[in-house]
């Protein structure tokens, strides 16, 4: 829809006839704010929806059409055949230029049981419906499968409930976009709000009653379940694009060049179904982040609307949090660094977010990780209390605009007790890492 949007500013509804298929019931709502408002953070579910399909009808002539889910693209006869849930009818629909916004596909285990009633996902609106449903049932216990973003939410929002849960992540540590060091952070502030952390297992299957889930099952253990959230991650939303014959790059995102064409003539993609330069690795990934879904979405209405527009690539920034525990990171972490080629080396400090006599000073851990041959700043992440994660985006414009240590060690940072020691976290880490660089030269 933000394709939409930006087509429609450029090119009038004389000029442009504009037809968006979706095959939920929402449009244009914020999906991160989904954890927040099932753990009753955020009050009114409406709050989340930023524009109505009726909004879009009447305010930027889009003919939205709910419910319809594409099920076809014939690139040679420039059409798409979708289904009308409502009708039960096939319905085709002819176009000049075609726009893919196909999102991402949430993973779900191919395990026994994996199909009862009570094990639930959370990628859409709709989605978070069904699990708003089954919390108002009053369940007692609940298991979170997977420790990335939206399990870590998904396990505070079910805390903020008032439910037992237990999440299961079969890696070391939780939040895998992370290094282990700073996961186990993670890990501790899941066991301080009261969550039961198993990792290092993997979930074998799932035990059942009547149709519904009672029990989660793991190499080691069974785990007493009312209501089972699934955080596994998700992949690019691909196979329709695939089966028309549109290329799918080594990330497993569709092929797109910088102003998010295809190959194909007349047809885009943009987010999470898009594939994306990594512009410290240099290579193609796949990232589903809302921010760059709508950054692209924007870049690709833009040309569609007959315009001039590029995504310059990403470098993966993003930030979360674990009630009070902040985690942020951007560019790469060590391990992604060393993959992609470099040497890193990696400094690692402990400061407070305020000056330390500052009432509410709190710890915040910062790990800078930099190239030991040119003192590039290739990432960083940040795990603490409050005022800990948005120090992320002085590492992240470090990161994008190519500055090495030098440059940030002297980077102009705002300072006052209350926001900040003297020397801010992000600049002590530039300077141990700098100590670290020449050490290793």
């Amino acid at each position: 829809m933000s394709a939409a949007s930006q087509a429609r500013r450029m090119r009038g509804p004389d000029e442009l006839e504009i037809v968006a298929f979706e095959r939920g019931g929402f449009t244009s709502y914020s999906a991160c704010g989904i954890p927040y408002w099932l753990g009753r953070v955020v009050r009114d579910r409406d709050s989340l929806i930023a524009r109505s399909p009726e909004t879009f009808r009447r305010d930027y002539h889009i003919d939205v059409r709910l419910r319809h889910e594409v099920t076809a693209i014939d690139l040679d006869a420039a059409t798409v055949t979708a289904w009308d849930a409502e009708t039960g009818r096939e319905v085709t629909e002819g176009f000049d230029l075609l726009m893919l916004g196909l999102g991402a596909r949430p993973l779900r285990p191919q395990l026994p049981g994996a199909d009862a009633a009570g094990i639930l996902g959370v990628q859409t609106l709709g989605d978070a419906l069904e699990v708003a449903a089954a919390l108002e049932r009053d369940p007692r216990r609940a298991v979170v499968v997977g420790g990335g973003y939206i399990g870590l939410e998904m396990a505070e929002a079910l805390v903020r409930r008032g439910l037992e849960v237990t999440l299961v992540e079969q890696r070391a540590q939780p939040m895998s976009s992370l290094d282990e060091d700073m996961g186990a952070l993670v890990a501790d502030a899941l066991r301080e709000v009261g969550v039961v952390l198993y990792t290092g297992e993997s979930v074998t299957g799932f035990e059942t009653s009547d149709g519904a889930v009672r029990a989660v099952v793991t190499e080691q253990r069974t785990l007493t379940a009312d209501v089972v959230v699934l955080g596994l991650g998700v992949r690019p939303n691909v196979a329709l694009a695939d089966s028309a014959g549109l290329p799918v790059g080594a990330s497993g995102a569709l092929v797109v060049d910088r102003r998010l064409a295809t190959p194909a003539p007349g047809v885009w993609a943009a987010g999470d179904c898009a594939e994306k330069f990594h512009r410290v690795s240099r290579r193609p990934v796949a990232i589903a982040l809302g921010t760059y879904a709508n950054k692209e979405g924007r870049t690709a209405g833009i040309n569609l609307g007959g315009g001039y527009a590029s995504f310059p690539g990403v470098i993966g920034t993003a930030a979360s949090k674990i009630c009070d525990v902040e985690v942020a990171r951007t560019g790469l972490t060590a391990a992604e660094a060393r993959a992609a080629g470099f040497v890193p080396v990696a400094a690692t400090v402990d400061s407070t977010t305020r000056a330390s006599y500052f009432p509410g000073a709190s710890p915040v851990k910062v790990k800078l990780v930099a190239d030991a041959g040119t003192g590039h700043v290739l990432g960083a992440q940040i795990v603490g209390r409050e005022g800990a994660a948005k120090r992320i985006d002085a590492v992240a414009l470090a990161v994008w605009n190519e500055m090495d240590l030098g440059e940030l060690i002297n980077a102009d940072l705002s300072y006052a007790p209350p926001f900040s020691p003297l020397w801010d976290p992000v600049l002590i880490a530039a300077r141990k890492a700098a100590q670290e660089v020449t050490a290793a030269t």
